[in-house]
């Protein structure tokens, strides 16, 4: 079985490869990266346009393949939250056919850093502007989450997440078939 994922993010990569071996449909299966664009701002704004995010890298990535996975990152809005947004994960998985969708948790930037993202920063700009880090690759290691969360929770962590929401849809697939 071969998977082709729409990014060449080395902590996305993880993610997808770490989930995939958690499934048993998955064991065995060959993990390709393909750099591919997500047809999006570089900083999607909405739910919307995460969401077109992940499913356009998907559906460029799936070529000569079983499953194409794409993932995006975007800022979602959310009521009642000091900033107005917190930081969510899309995966869409994509069979061909249809697109599996699954989202990780969410979490809210300081505002200082939220500010930055609203100027047209991306997070890691805004981050980095912010004085919070100075690694311009931050976004493809560990993440802001990480510096957050003082290293309780990795990129790579809620990125893992979303994937597998996505797989709940194609472990269950005849569930989901039902009218």
């Amino acid at each position: 079985m071969k998977v082709k994922v729409g990014t060449k993010n080395e902590a996305k990569l993880r993610a997808v490869e770490t989930a995939l071996s958690e499934y048993e449909i998955f064991k065995g299966v060959k993990v390709i990266s393909i750099a591919v664009s997500s047809g999006v701002s570089d900083q999607p704004m909405s739910m919307r346009e995460t969401v077109l995010g992940a499913k356009n890298r998907a559906l460029k990535a799936f070529s000569g393949c079983d499953y194409s996975i794409g993932l995006e990152n975007g800022l979602v809005e959310v009521p009642g939250s000091e900033t107005g947004y917190m930081d969510l994960g899309c995966c869409a998985i994509y069979d061909g056919k249809k697109f599996h969708l699954g989202l990780s948790s969410g979490f809210e930037l300081p505002r200082i850093v939220q500010k930055y993202v609203n100027e047209g920063l991306n997070m890691t700009d805004a981050a980095i502007k912010a004085g919070l880090t100075e690694n311009s690759k931050i976004g493809a290691e560990n993440g802001v989450i990480s510096i957050l969360s003082k290293g309780k929770i990795r990129r790579e962590d809620y990125t893992k997440q979303s994937v597998k929401m996505a797989l709940i849809q194609i472990e269950n697939a005849a569930l989901y078939a039902k009218a």
